[in-house]
């Protein structure tokens, strides 16, 4: 709300749009089929942009709330996955020698 208390989506509504228009996209449908052997949902994309423009015609609160709680549930579902490598704190002791065989494991 930085611009004088008025609430906006989270994303424009050509944002759902094309977001929904990408989910669709012949490439999209087959990386997703190839990749975890089925198609994916792309219909809260459509959703959420038909809450976008209700929001943008009416200001209704009903379609406020859906759209919180979809980008809500999308930045959970992100957050969910672990990280594949495990972050180091520091780096190793003799990271400055140069790789080569005779380095020590």
């Amino acid at each position: 709300m930085a611009d004088g208390g008025v609430w906006r989506p989270p994303r424009t509504c050509e944002d759902y749009w094309s977001e929904w228009k990408h989910c669709k996209g012949v490439r999209n449908l087959f990386h997703n089929y190839y990749t975890y052997g089925e198609a994916p949902s792309c219909e809260q994309w459509k959703i959420d942009y038909g809450n976008c423009r209700k929001w943008e015609k009416s200001k209704s609160p009903d379609a406020k709330e859906s759209l919180c709680k979809s980008e809500r549930a999308r930045i959970l579902e992100k957050q969910k996955y672990d990280p594949v490598w495990k972050l180091r704190k520091s780096p190793p002791r003799d990271w400055y020698l140069p790789l080569g065989q005779d380095k020590p494991k």
